[in-house]
């Protein structure tokens, strides 16, 4: 019988701007740029920590991402903890970033352990802590916490 195990691999993206989201990227979630190329104008990157590839940034885009077409919801990452989470924020804020409230928690978004934005081209983004909080806040609205935008 062979492994059925199957995970999630590297993901992917269209971008507008390659030297912009490979930017933000690498500063919001403080990876690294592991590879890049601009030959014959075909410009990609890639980016992860300690050699293992996570996100794919291809620049052949001629507009921001449309939420309004079948496709990508949101891109989640996960972090360890609610001081991992309250990093990525502070990080996140530095570069700007348009922080949302989507899980009906008022105050610090942590509280929830967790928090979406987007990225310079309109991708939403979720980054969650795995240990949430002793007593995370309970979510209000229909649906999931990431639901409709």
């Amino acid at each position: 019988m062979t492994d059925q195990s199957i995970t999630t691999g590297h993901v992917g993206l269209n971008v507008t701007d390659l030297d912009r989201s490979l930017d933000f990227y690498r500063q919001a979630l403080d990876i690294e740029v592991i590879g890049r190329s601009d030959v014959d104008g075909r410009r990609y990157g890639f980016l992860g920590r300690d050699d293992l590839l996570m996100i794919t940034l291809w620049q052949q885009s001629g507009a921001p991402f449309a939420a309004d077409r079948a496709g990508l919801h949101h891109l989640s990452f996960q972090v360890a903890d609610v001081p991992a989470l309250n990093e990525v924020e502070r990080r996140l804020r530095g570069l700007g970033a348009d922080i949302r409230d989507d899980n009906g928690v008022p105050g610090e978004l942590a509280a929830a352990g967790q928090l979406f934005c987007y990225d310079p081209d309109g991708i939403r983004l979720e980054v969650y802590a795995v240990q949430r909080p002793p007593r995370p806040a309970t979510a209000t609205g229909d649906g999931p916490p990431c639901g409709f935008f």
